[in-house]
């Protein structure tokens, strides 16, 4: 990418997006377009193809979704897949149309059925029953992958897709009923933590075996994507490492310094058994993880105290 070149990055206020973006900055890129969900509903097929004929990005990260974990993605599910269907067709095709040079769509390894192989393949893609709760989001991810590599196919578009692990860092969502089971985990110890409680329940069993990125990791997987990779075939980013629910909630404990026990609630659902993904074509093509688990929780649990406050407020 050029240093003075147009990038759009969809969802900027996001977890991902934010993280892309921080990394742009630091590689010297600043003719960086955002939009926030008041100023550009890309749900809209009007809305986002008037904002992409005015701004003519260069390049576009789409990390634009509405996202949650099992609870969440269980009890909406037409709106997840509704609205992850929209903003996916919608900037994808706007990108094609107003003569996007490169486009990466992030997707999520919920992609693969629910019992493939471990560690996960690429090539698994549509291979077996996904896992019924996260079904129809991980329906509107797969058409984005599809979608990429259509246009690619058809038109000769530079679009690539990347499916990166269970992520985590700065701006995450801590809400309790809505977020993905390492923020839900930091805050449940550290508020328990605070009122005196001697137990912390954690969904499950704590036996599924689940892999965490940092999110500052995958912004530099993107970066590094959309300078050095342009094949049709999307890419798993992730550790290629994982740990169980239960070793998880013991690193956080440790991290919040919580005194009390563990309870595992075994009539929450626990998910897909096991998933790590097998990063050997993007190792293969020089990229690895640098921030390992102990540390990136350790990071985030500090910038999750920082933000508390709001937090509280918010619910996030």
């Amino acid at each position: 990418m050029e240093k003075d070149a147009k990038i759009y990055v969809a969802g900027h206020r996001g977890m991902v997006g934010a993280a892309i973006v921080r990394n742009l900055k630091k590689n010297d890129y600043n003719n960086i377009i955002t939009a926030t969900s008041s100023e550009l509903n890309l749900v809209s097929q009007a809305d986002t193809e008037a904002f992409f004929k005015k701004e003519k990005p260069d390049y576009v990260f789409v990390a634009a979704a509405k996202v949650g974990g099992i609870q969440a993605n269980n009890v909406y599910r037409a709106d997840f897949l509704y609205n992850n269907l929209m903003i996916e067709c919608n900037v994808i095709n706007s990108a094609y149309q107003n003569g996007a040079k490169k486009l990466l769509f992030l997707g999520s390894t919920c992609i693969y059925p629910k019992m493939a192989p471990q560690p996960l393949k690429e090539e698994y893609l549509l291979s077996g029953y996904l896992e019924q709760t996260n079904e129809p989001y991980a329906i509107a991810k797969i058409a984005g992958i599809k979608l990429c590599e259509s246009y690619r196919r058809q038109h000769n578009a530079d679009f690539i897709s990347v499916m990166p692990t269970n992520l985590y860092g700065p701006n995450d969502n801590y809400d309790l009923n809505n977020s993905h089971v390492l923020p839900a985990l930091i805050r449940k110890f550290h508020e328990a933590k605070l009122q005196g409680d001697k137990e912390v329940v954690v969904w499950g069993t704590g036996s599924p075996m689940r892999e965490f990125l940092h999110v500052d990791d995958l912004a530099e997987a993107c970066y590094f994507l959309m300078e050095n990779y342009s094949d049709e075939g999307f890419l798993n980013v992730g550790t290629g490492k994982d740990v169980t629910i239960k070793e998880l909630a013991e690193i956080v404990k440790a991290t919040v310094h919580f005194e009390g026990q563990l309870v595992f609630d075994t009539s929450k659902p626990d998910g897909t058994p096991r998933k790590v993904t097998d990063c050997t074509k993007i190792h293969s093509l020089g990229w690895k993880h640098k921030i390992e688990l102990q540390e990136g929780v350790q990071n985030v649990y500090q910038d999750f105290l920082n933000n508390y406050e709001r937090i509280k407020v918010k619910g996030r």
